[in-house]
């Protein structure tokens, strides 16, 4: 009968459940032919319950736990073996041996499915890594797409609107020809060096000994209202309220929409006049560009930030 009951551990795997009830099955058998219940007896059942444990529901391991101890607690009461041991301690024994590898199995399965949970979690955060770092990768390539979109648009329509004007007056004004195309190699300069600020955050490399250009700010409105003059705009600027400083994404939005907006006034607007007006209120910027020119079926939409 204990060999029967070890060969049927190889089953513990792919079936726990005929593994205890077989090795209870030989074991209560033993007992009652009245051999002397002794933890050697007992090993094959303890090894089949710690495996039940491990690899089954909680309440299986309640229904056939439960009732394998029942059953050898009832055998050993009832064996002739013990008789001269007391009644609570023949009953006690068997159902503390017999209760330890059902908490060391649950503990085990515990523990186990703990270090699951634990790597399963491990993985989510890798992917969530992951997809942050493509996000931030595509709002990162938005931004220099944005970048570049209004750096070139302003000034190749600058550009363009210096080079239509001094081949305007190339022949009746040299001297102001002269001055135009003086301030043509400025815009294009500018747009150089913008260009060169803007491609430099796609380097990767880990030289600090070339620092970028810092982005432009309304710092560099004066140099805007230059070149839009040169291009035969004249802009004026007004400013309500006391200046509040700006941290540098909102300084470089408001400069971005005033040479948005100045941009479509040369490309589209029929006139020489533009004005810009800031009003600061508090925390609160609001920035206004109107021109004198009469609205035209090609105008764009207006810009808005």
């Amino acid at each position: 009968l204990l060999g029967a009951s070890c060969l049927a551990l190889f089953l513990h795997r792919t079936h726990p459940r005929v593994t205890v009830v077989v090795n209870a099955v030989c074991a209560t058998v033993v007992i009652a032919q009245g051999y002397l219940l002794t933890p050697l007896l007992l090993a094959p059942v303890m090894a089949s319950l710690y495996w039940l444990a491990t690899c089954t529901e909680r309440q299986t391991i309640r229904l056939y736990g439960f009732a394998t101890m029942a059953a050898l607690t009832v055998a050993a009461a009832v064996s002739d073996s013990m008789d001269h041991l007391s009644l609570l301690l023949r009953t006690i024994g068997p159902f503390f041996w017999l209760l330890l590898p059902l908490a060391a199995g649950t503990m085990t399965r515990l523990r186990r499915a703990y270090l699951e949970a634990t790597q399963a979690r491990a993985e989510h955060a890798e992917r969530t890594r992951e997809e942050e770092a493509r996000l931030r990768v595509t709002e990162e390539r938005m931004r220099i797409a944005r970048e570049l979109h209004d750096v070139v648009a302003h000034h190749l329509a600058l550009a363009n609107a210096q080079a239509g004007t001094a081949e305007h007056l190339a022949l009746a004004n040299p001297r102001q020809t002269q001055q135009i195309l003086h301030d043509l190699t400025g815009t294009t300069s500018s747009a150089l060096r913008e260009l060169k600020a803007t491609l430099g955050l796609l380097r990767q490399t880990d030289d600090e000994g070339a620092p970028l250009e810092p982005a432009p700010g309304l710092a560099r409105l004066p140099e805007l209202v230059s070149s839009c003059a040169s291009a035969g705009i004249t802009v004026t600027v007004a400013t309500e309220g006391e200046p509040q400083p700006l941290s540098p994404g909102v300084d470089l939005t408001a400069f971005r929409i005033v040479q948005e907006a100045l941009t479509n006034v040369t490309k589209h607007a029929a006139t020489q006049a533009a004005h810009v007006r800031f009003v600061y209120d508090g925390p609160r910027l609001l920035i206004t560009v109107t021109d004198e020119g009469p609205p035209t079926a090609a105008a764009p939409e207006p810009v808005k930030g």
